[in-house]
């Protein structure tokens, strides 16, 4: 973020940098001076695509330490200096000072805004999940559920146990952009809604209430509107305080085949197909 020529770098950020830097620069041999200055490098060269916190772009979440196509460091490295063919990951011009700041930079995220939460039984979590939950009726993991929601089959390895008991408990406030709802009236009179999935000038595809995922051209629509709010329900007074706790423990288990997105190994492929 840039005011007047002054970098404002987030709060939680900063907060961060001046408690616990220098655990993290016995940790990582990144000091405070680099944190910030990989700071600035993120709000310059990533945030304009990931967003300040990282989750801008559907499907990746800098934050959580997890990167789809890199399992250290000199792999990250090489998707930031390099991008990612065949995705909308750009290569970036960094100095061999910069680079380890903005690696040291993402290795951080992780710890902003962090809360304990209790972890529960995965097991019973997925009894919860598929039962008192309902929530395979928009969800799905691996091969079980609906396409109507997000794919929640690696959400573990984008998101922290905190986030995730936040979108049970308080979905409202996290509803993001990239994944409203639509309703669209066709020129013929059909009226379709369902789930935003991408959208460019002259279309948007979405996953309607039949679970089928269609590509609606502009022109042919009477009307389109993007609905406020979530369709998802709030949790919040109708699971026990061990309900919840075990239905955050097996999403956080859910971390998706690790081969995913890693080219000629297999998987099945990343959601936001692009970013690290």
């Amino acid at each position: 973020m840039k005011q007047r020529g002054i970098w404002v770098l987030p709060a939680a950020a900063l907060a961060w940098l001046a408690g616990t830097a220098p655990l993290f620069a016995q940790q990582h041999g990144t000091d405070a001076v680099q944190l910030e200055q990989g700071a600035r490098i993120f709000m310059t060269t990533c945030s304009p695509c990931h967003g300040p916190t990282g989750d801008q772009v559907s499907g990746v979440a800098l934050a959580s330490g997890h990167y789809r196509h890199a399992t250290n460091d000199d792999e990250l490295a090489k998707i930031i200096t390099g991008g990612i063919p065949g995705t909308m990951m750009p290569p970036n011009n960094l100095n061999a000072r910069d680079l380890p700041a903005l690696v040291g930079y993402l290795h951080a995220m992780k710890d902003f805004n962090t809360r304990k939460v209790a972890i529960g039984d995965p097991a019973r979590g997925k009894a919860v999940f598929e039962g008192k939950g309902q929530c395979l009726e928009c969800h799905r993991v691996k091969d079980q559920g609906s396409h109507l929601a997000l794919d929640l089959s690696d959400v573990g390895s984008l998101r922290t146990p905190g986030y995730i008991e936040d979108a049970i408990l308080d979905p409202a406030d996290l509803n993001e952009p990239q994944y409203r709802f639509i309703k669209a009236v066709t020129r013929s009179g059909e009226t379709i809604e369902g789930r935003r999935v991408n959208e460019d000038t002259l279309t948007v595809q979405i996953v309607d209430t039949h679970d089928h995922l269609r590509s609606l051209i502009k022109a042919d629509l009477k009307s389109y509107h993007i609905e406020e709010g979530s369709h998802m329900p709030s949790y919040k007074g109708k699971l026990s305080d061990a309900e919840l706790a075990d239905l955050v423990g097996y999403l956080e288990a859910q971390k998706g085949d690790p081969n995913a997105g890693r080219g000629g190994r297999g998987g099945r492929g990343g959601r936001g197909g692009r970013g690290q």
